[in-house]
């Protein structure tokens, strides 16, 4: 479970005014849900899972993964998550054979068992292809793969996902997405950001739509299609843009 309650993150510009990232966000992703925020670049998506993960500290609100509170019990909080992003670093010199070996023993797995879960993950994600080639020689779509299985590596019951799908091919975004349902299917709280909205509207089972750090609409695809009248999400993420900058002005 992942518990977001009025997370602000302000930070400071140039000219001595601040900036609100995420501006007061309040949500919650149960297990077994895939839960995607979704808003243009420069939203907040970004910010709000930083925070969320523990890389950055908020300026006020609270955050709770797994029952353990980002703020007091952060090393919890990391052992109880994947944390995934377009660009996840990877050793180049390393094959992901290697690599995920690497991070099982960091984990605290004994040889055997790290061995088991590689080759768990070699076949849950698709690195048969590629699994013993050097990471600095891979395409993008076979780093992505390798960072999933990297993120995957301890089982965490929830996954926090950031553009998982940014510049892969068709084929490829294909099997990172029905990746991420079958996670959601097998009990994980998945948090994901995209600006993909055909994605959400197959994959996500609640949206949040993400506006100048603010969460200006929450609900299911359908309760979002009542709230404004709209079938498409691209359409109902303009609507609620108009009716959040009238509300605010």
């Amino acid at each position: 479970m992942i518990a977001a309650q009025n997370l602000l993150k302000l930070f400071p510009r140039a000219d001595g005014g601040e900036i609100r990232a995420v501006d007061g966000l309040t949500f919650r992703v149960e297990a077994g849900q895939i839960y995607g925020l979704l808003g243009p670049n420069g939203a907040g998506k970004t910010t709000t899972l930083r925070l969320l993960s523990g890389l950055i500290r908020p300026t006020a609100g609270r955050a709770v993964l797994n029952g353990f509170d980002v703020a007091t019990q952060l090393e919890d909080v990391k052992r109880s998550i994947g944390f995934l992003t377009a660009n996840t670093g990877l050793y180049q010199r390393l094959s992901p054979r290697e690599l995920l070996g690497y991070f099982a023993e960091l984990h605290g797995m004994d040889r055997h068992e790290a061995r088991r879960r590689v080759d768990e993950l070699v076949d849950l994600v698709g690195l048969h292809d590629f699994v013993d080639l050097r990471c600095g020689g891979l395409s993008t779509g076979q780093r992505q793969r390798t960072s999933i299985a990297r993120a995957l590596i301890a089982d965490p019951p929830i996954l926090i996902m950031d553009e998982p799908t940014l510049g892969l091919d068709v084929l490829t975004n294909r099997v990172i997405v029905d990746f991420i349902r079958r996670e959601g299917e097998q009990g994980k709280a998945v948090l994901l950001s995209t600006h993909r909205m055909d994605e959400a509207e197959t994959l996500c089972d609640r949206i949040g739509l993400i506006h100048h750090g603010r969460l200006i609409a929450e609900g299911t695809l359908d309760d979002l299609r009542r709230q404004t009248d709209r079938q498409h999400l691209s359409d109902i993420f303009l609507r609620m843009v108009e009716l959040a900058d009238v509300e605010g002005g």
